[in-house]
């Protein structure tokens, strides 16, 4: 992971994250570090979940003092909050803006919001709450197509795109350059025209 992430750097130039699934939040700090990443993707940041890999514990104070102790500071947390792929039955009491919000009084860098599994568009309304109870960039971590750009473009502070750049949007598939050119050509158009 530190040798594809540094890789991935030294190539594109631009800020670069890293998610080492499942809900290894250190491992992905060590890695963003050793690489120079700028971000990580973290799970289970400030509530547990249980996923498909079973129960995801919270990870905010031992994941801030492991940064610390490694001198990774620099490296920003870019939290889930309310996870793809994930049953959130413990924290049923818990909104998903109350998640957000605690996941910046717990020092987190930013919210990232998904739809219900990989590839599946978040809700407007999810989004929105997340907006509305914290002050932190909210991104949008999964279903962000050509076809949808237009509802989110000014309402998320960012995308993180995966299967929709793949050919014929399945997951599984290598990335299809024509979907990337026509998705940054979307949004091209769409900041053009407002």
């Amino acid at each position: 992971m530190t040798l594809v992430g540094q890789a991935v750097k030294a190539e594109g130039g631009l800020p670069v994250g890293v998610q080492v699934l499942a809900g290894a939040n250190l491992e992905a700090m060590a890695v963003a570090h050793a690489a120079g990443l700028d971000f990580i993707r973290a799970e289970g940041y400030a509530f547990a979940h249980v996923a498909d890999e079973g129960l995801i514990q919270s990870s905010a104070a031992r994941l801030l003092r492991y940064r610390r102790q490694i001198g990774a500071e620099r490296v920003q947390v870019w939290a889930d909050v309310k996870k793809k792929h994930s049953a959130h039955a413990i924290t049923a009491d818990v909104s998903l803006g109350l998640t957000a919000e605690t996941v910046e009084f717990m020092l987190g860098d930013a919210v990232i919001v998904t739809g219900a599994v990989t590839g599946d568009p978040c809700r407007v309304e999810d989004v929105q709450e997340a907006k509305a109870h914290c002050r932190l960039p909210v991104i949008l971590g999964s279903g962000v197509t050509v076809d949808n750009l237009g509802q989110y473009i000014e309402l998320a502070d960012g995308f993180i795109i995966g299967t929709h750049f793949k050919k014929d949007s399945h997951w599984t598939d290598t990335v299809d350059p024509r979907r990337v050119e026509a998705f940054m050509e979307a949004i091209a158009r769409l900041r053009n025209s407002s």
